[in-house]
């Protein structure tokens, strides 16, 4: 399951701000975020760098430490 969303609010990251860092899309954020389509091993790599977390992080295969 990818936490995008979840990861992304609680460090108060915007849609288009998420855009800038990453280089993905905002409709491609929006569709992931609604769990439509699964994004490439490569455009993990990127939100997961945008976001300061690990790919496994972001998909959900290890728990987020709250206050991250």
């Amino acid at each position: 399951m990818l936490r995008l969303r979840e990861l992304r609010e609680r460090k108060g990251v915007s849609l288009r701000a998420l855009k800038q860092t990453s280089g993905v899309a905002v409709s491609s954020l929006a569709r992931f975020e609604a769990g439509q389509g699964d994004p490439q091993l490569s455009t993990l790599r990127k939100l997961a760098k945008a976001l300061n977390v690990t790919v496994a992080e972001l998909i959900g295969e290890r728990s987020i430490k709250k206050g991250d």
